[in-house]
């Protein structure tokens, strides 16, 4: 393969700019919700993508034919595209570190030595335990896996070969009382192999996730105020991706995102560093290691925010040379047939110093929460997230457990009042994918992961009135 697409390099030979990409994919995917299988399957699908850019104007092709001839006319209707799409001002690249040779994460136990029917058995066996438990109405378990083989070869330079392993698994457990209901989950997202993602037993995750929705079915809902919270590493990496995260991509800061203009300027509390990184950072298998991106360019580590102030957006080629910066490697595809979007890979605010139990001896009233399950943010940064758990803190100590909590504010206010950092920290949000595309019918998924250290630090807490 590496060879066929090196002679087709010369097709290039009138045009600014060429990038073959030829992506094999092989996913795995089982569910079972209520004893009843809701899917199950394996797909391979492979094909090569091509770029060209000319005189300003960008062309896109694809296709699943892998012979010369289809894919000379692939990328001939790529220059063509670009060269129809007329001069728009000079497109300049930006200067990247373009990777040369194989590229591949560690995997502990490959995938490919457990059959099908393992993983459905699995699958089925934990769906089963959880909903055996009286309090447990509805029990669902999901089982994923992504293997990528992919070559990238530009005229520029880039010769790359890239081998990926991303699994994953959740369970979801909704427990009733009456007319209650509550809902808890536990999720497992790696990049690597069988023994990388279940760091966890399957059999642990049916007792927290059971034990967590019994908790919840008698706890009382907060009132809403403005508090002091210390955040877990699963909500730190919820906030840091979806609302600090997207307004630092260079696509969105070109349309006008609220971080416009705002390089060298601070943008939150001196203790506060903010990292996206290719490479997993603080352990190994972050679920959104990215070793090369969809531009050949090898995905280093990029520093957004160092010591409050921002220092860095997340640039493909042609962003970085619009800023005249170098590209962070955050070009990505989610499969042959897609254009590269800039995507963030593993986002995270680094550790610091401080112990929980010092964090928390701290609070005279204020809760500590852990376990986001999503929510809301928007252009200018606003976020509404709702957490599974939340404490109240008084005087120093941990009390009471309180349910149906949301979290909301302007992330970089937040951040400007983070007061203490702790020092462990974890990934958290390497399960499931983040979408982005010029609108939803268009919108490419992509595993990403998010966490960082307990954060302290003052947010308005949601509660039934």
């Amino acid at each position: 393969m590496l060879d066929l697409l090196e002679n087709l390099l010369s097709e290039f030979s009138d045009v600014d700019y060429g990038e073959l990409r030829y992506h094999k994919r092989r996913r795995v995917s089982i569910s079972i919700s209520q004893g009843e299988l809701e899917a199950a399957g394996s797909t391979v699908n492979s094909g090569v993508g091509v770029r060209v850019l000319h005189r300003g104007g960008w062309g896109f092709s694809s296709t699943s034919r892998i012979d010369k001839e289809d894919l000379k006319r692939a990328i001939y209707d790529a220059i063509r595209g670009a060269k129809a799409s007329g001069k728009k001002g000079e497109v300049k690249l930006g200067q990247a570190n373009l990777a040369k040779g194989k590229f591949t994460p560690r995997i502990n136990d490959p995938l490919t030595d457990h059959s099908f029917e393992e993983k459905l058995a699995l699958v089925r066996n934990t769906e089963d335990r959880l909903r055996s438990f009286a309090h447990i109405v509805s029990a669902t378990c999901f089982y994923s896996e992504m293997l990528d083989h992919k070559y990238i070869l530009t005229t520029d330079g880039a010769r790359a070969e890239i081998i990926d392993s991303k699994p994953e698994f959740v369970l979801i457990g909704v427990a009733a009382d009456g007319g209650e209901q509550v809902m808890a989950i536990e999720a497992l997202g790696a990049t690597g192999g069988w023994k990388d993602l279940f760091k966890k037993e399957p059999d642990e995750m049916v007792e927290i996730v059971a034990k967590r929705a019994s908790d919840l079915l008698k706890a009382r809902h907060p009132k809403g105020e403005r508090a002091t919270v210390i955040l877990d590493p699963g909500i730190v990496g919820l906030l840091v991706h979806e609302a600090i995260g997207h307004p630092m991509e260079a696509d969105r800061v070109l349309s006008g995102a609220i971080t416009k203009g705002k390089i060298g300027r601070r943008v939150a509390s001196e203790i506060v560093t903010l990292v996206d990184s290719g490479p997993s950072q603080f352990g190994e298998h972050a679920g959104g290691v990215v070793l090369v991106d969809d531009e050949g360019v090898v995905a280093e580590r990029t520093v957004i925010i160092k010591d409050g102030i921002l220092r860095s957006y997340l640039h493909n080629r042609e962003s970085a040379g619009i800023f005249g910066v170098p590209s962070t490697g955050n070009a990505r595809a989610f499969e042959y047939s897609n254009d590269p979007l800039i995507r963030m890979r593993n986002t995270y605010i680094e550790p610091g110093d401080r112990d929980l139990e010092e964090m928390i001896s701290e609070v005279k009233e204020g809760y500590l929460l852990k376990g986001a399950v999503g929510g809301e943010t928007d252009v200018n940064a606003e976020f509404m997230f709702n957490v599974q758990e939340a404490y109240r803190i008084e005087n120093g100590r941990i009390g009471e457990l309180l349910r149906g909590v949301a979290i909301s504010g302007q992330a970089f206010h937040v951040l400007q009042t983070v007061d203490a950092v702790g020092k462990e920290f974890r990934f958290g949000l390497g399960a499931g994918t983040c979408g982005k595309g010029p609108t939803a019918a268009k919108s490419q998924p992509a595993r990403v992961d998010a966490g960082g250290p307990y954060l302290r630090c003052q947010a308005i807490i949601g509660g039934r009135r």
